[in-house]
């Protein structure tokens, strides 16, 4: 049953693993393990060794370990409920409630107000802007329009409506995403060295996979962001032993050696995980001062 369901439902890479590159995919096949007979542990290891998986699913599922969260009693994940009602609840609000003229145009209020914490915003907006029962309001009728025009709504969801809202969630907002953490990673690493961090010519990603640089007396020293859980995913460790020959002839031609710097999430915030990596940088950094 469940090599005829694999062989069913998931594709095979060139290398005989199966694909596994969306949430929806690695949840169908956690709970068919589940209720095979595997443990929580046994069912990961098991995807772990037989299937290819997208960073997506590594950040989504396994390192935040959201797979124990998965039952054979669950048909559809509690974020993918929440990814499905955010949709319709924009779609709906955005048609009928026309919300930002109802909310007045927040980016400019919060600017106005600056505030150093989420408290102070939402005390400063109820007090300056609209009060919580103007809010309260909108909900309601946010309700009221979703019950009443749900099944009509839906029906006349169209494909392009489909096409844009993947394309947006997985191009635009994983780039803002990655935006956002570059900015992060690269302002704690530039703080931590006090020494200034450059972004890494076009020509440099290409040659010699490094994503920012430190000159040090005419030598450069590179570094390459990648996400927590990127040495486990198959593409990518097929790709550490050329990377690894890129980086020498990267040292060879500029002196410096190139650090991989590790980013996971811790919150809603991005940080450095291998933060041993720093002490590293700072002996290259002396090193090449010195000579």
């Amino acid at each position: 049953m469940l090599e005829q369901h694999l062989l069913e439902n998931l594709k095979k890479n060139s290398e005989g693993l199966y694909e596994v590159y969306d949430r929806f995919s690695f949840d169908n096949l956690f709970r068919l393990l589940l209720n095979s007979g595997f443990e929580d542990e046994d069912a990961l290891n098991f995807i772990l060794c037989n299937c290819s998986l997208s960073a997506l699913i590594f950040q989504e599922r396994i390192y935040n370990k959201y797979y124990l969260n998965l039952s054979t009693e669950n048909t559809v994940s509690d974020d993918l409920v929440a990814l499905r009602n955010q949709f319709l609840f924009e779609l709906v609000a955005n048609k009928y409630l026309n919300m930002e003229s109802k909310v007045s145009a927040v980016s400019d209020e919060i600017r106005k107000c600056a505030p150093k914490s989420l408290n102070e915003w939402e005390k400063y907006y109820y007090k300056n802007v609209y009060p919580k029962q103007h809010l309260e309001d909108l909900g309601r009728r946010l309700y009221i329009k979703v019950t009443e025009v749900c099944k009509a709504e839906i029906e006349s969801v169209t494909e392009q409506d489909c096409i844009d809202f993947v394309v947006n969630l997985v191009i635009n907002r994983t780039h803002d995403g990655y935006q956002s953490e570059i900015q992060t990673i690269y302002g704690e690493l530039q703080k931590e060295l006090d020494e200034e961090i450059e972004p890494a010519p076009d020509e440099w990603d290409r040659l010699y996979n490094v994503d920012f640089f430190i000159k040090i007396k005419g030598n450069f020293i590179g570094l390459q962001i990648k996400p927590a859980g990127y040495a486990y995913i198959t593409q990518i460790i097929n790709e550490l032993e050329f990377q690894k020959k890129t980086h020498e002839k990267f040292t060879k031609k500029y002196g410096g050696r190139v650090f991989y710097i590790i980013s996971m999430t811790e919150g809603k915030k991005k940080i450095i995980h291998n933060h041993e990596v720093i002490e590293e940088i700072r002996k290259e950094i002396k090193r090449l001062g010195e000579d």
